[in-house]
């Protein structure tokens, strides 16, 4: 049986007195899930994502997480769309930055930083500054400073968006082997129903605002994956029948989870 880790009962989040983004938003997302959020452009993807990691209030309803076992420096992992780094900083800096603030020096996380810098692939630039890095190597930066805390939730908003598609597939396989090794629990939050189907064990489609879970799809392929299954008549078979589900939301349809 899989373990509930996080449950959003009937959220509710409002902007203002005018723009309702999220309304009655149930879920419960598993220990060990990888979940994509899919849906329309403006449907209460990424606000559901920073309710979740607590950087957004709800308006109602709730949010739960089941704390953990045992005592951790940070739970939650984010990573956003654009890499967020600091300029001034190396990448040393920039993945340093998290345990900094929660107290250790730099002499204290120099193996925990030059760790994930390995993980990313990155061991042979954590001296270099964001300038000299390109937009994938600043998204694995981004990455490796998400994943320095141990954190049990990895949360990704649309991370790999404004990536080339090379890019973007050596990423997705990248994140798939550290949810992997790490046992993480995964949201991710994507426009696109091919990285959703390839990434993801399970894949929340959305209607359009205001936004709700309108289908709950299990992904059946086994999980971790590798390019071959992106090649594979599973692949395509699937993504067709997620494109048909997400296809239904913008006409309005309302599908049985």
């Amino acid at each position: 049986m899989s373990t509930p880790l996080i449950r959003l009962d009937r959220v509710r989040k409002e902007f203002g007195r005018h723009v309702l983004a999220v309304e009655d938003m149930s879920l419960t997302i598993n220990q060990g899930d990888f979940i994509s959020f899919l849906g329309p452009s403006g449907c209460g993807k990424s606000t559901a994502l920073k309710m979740i990691a607590g950087l957004l209030p709800v308006t109602a309803g709730t949010i739960q997480i089941a704390p953990p076992e045992e005592k951790v420096e940070q739970d939650l992992g984010f990573v956003f769309q654009e890499p967020t780094l600091m300029p001034w900083g190396t990448v040393f800096d920039n993945v340093w930055l998290p345990l900094r603030l929660a107290g250790l020096s730099r002499r204290a996380a120099r193996e925990r930083v030059r760790a994930a810098l390995v993980e990313v692939g990155l061991s042979k630039f954590e001296k270099s500054y964001p300038r000299e890095l390109s937009g994938g190597m600043k998204m694995r930066v981004s990455i490796a400073r998400a994943m320095v805390t141990r954190p049990r939730i990895l949360l990704m908003d649309e991370p790999f968006a404004a990536l080339d598609e090379m890019t973007r597939s050596k990423l997705n396989n990248d994140v798939i082997r550290l949810a992997h090794e790490h046992r993480l629990t995964v949201i991710f939050v994507t426009h696109s129903v091919f990285e959703a189907v390839y990434l993801s064990n399970r894949i929340a489609v959305m209607a359009a605002r205001p936004g709700r879970v309108v289908a709950d799809l299990t992904v059946n392929a086994p999980w971790p994956r590798g390019e071959d299954y992106r090649v594979s008549p599973e692949f395509s078979t699937e993504a067709a029948r997620v494109s048909q589900v997400l296809k239904g939301t913008l006409h309005g349809d309302d599908i049985d989870h």
